[in-house]
């Protein structure tokens, strides 16, 4: 299925420039990934503590520079042979603190709240645990649609600009949490068939 994810390969075209210029200057993968993390941390907090609608407006912005760090990290990682084991849990576990840092905010904006916005922060972390347990048996990381981290990314965006702009949301965009929900739901059913589905394919035993 369609996900943001799938433009990547282009991104980091983009970017190689930029992160080979990084490399030379000494910066590694791990500090990348722990900024980006700060930076959600803080951001979600000044949100979560001043919801102040036209302070939504930075979640846009915000999301994509999130979305190059997150590209930046895993390029030094792989590319200037910086890999390691500490850099791959603080990848997963990054990401997960971060989603949950920047989709908090939401539960004090109407008509949103905290069973809406807390169903999916549970299972975006389920869906980065499911992307990140086929490789522990043995099958590729990851990364099926829908609603994967880019997508979930624009989204939240989106509903940082519209609130920043308009002030409120309507009262429909209530469902628009359900309807996130439910196509990462499928994500995760996603990715547990596709690492399957590569097991089988290698002969191994499920």
């Amino acid at each position: 299925m369609f996900s943001i994810y799938q433009a990547k390969a282009r991104f980091q075209d983009i970017l190689r420039p930029l992160v080979t210029r990084l490399a030379r200057a000494g910066v590694t993968a791990n500090a990348v990934t722990l900024l980006a993390a700060t930076l959600s941390c803080l951001l979600g907090a000044a949100l979560l503590l001043a919801p102040t609608p036209a302070y939504f407006l930075l979640l846009a912005p915000f999301m994509l520079l999130r979305m190059a760090l997150n590209a930046i990290d895993g390029m030094l990682a792989r590319e200037f042979g910086q890999r390691s084991a500490l850099g791959a849990y603080l990848n997963e576990l990054t990401d997960v603190v971060s989603d949950a840092a920047l989709y908090l905010p939401f539960v004090a904006v109407a008509p949103f709240g905290w069973s809406s916005v807390g169903a999916v922060i549970f299972l975006a972390a389920l869906s980065e645990m499911a992307g990140a347990l086929a490789s522990a048996v043995g099958a590729a990381r990851r990364y099926d649609g829908p609603m994967g981290k880019s997508d979930r990314a624009a989204v939240f965006g989106a509903l940082g600009l519209w609130l920043g702009i308009a002030g409120t949301l309507p009262h429909w965009a209530f469902w628009l949490m359900p309807l996130v929900a439910f196509a990462t739901a499928l994500n995760i059913v996603n990715r547990v068939r596709g690492g399957l589905r590569e097991l089988t394919l290698q002969g191994a035993p499920l």
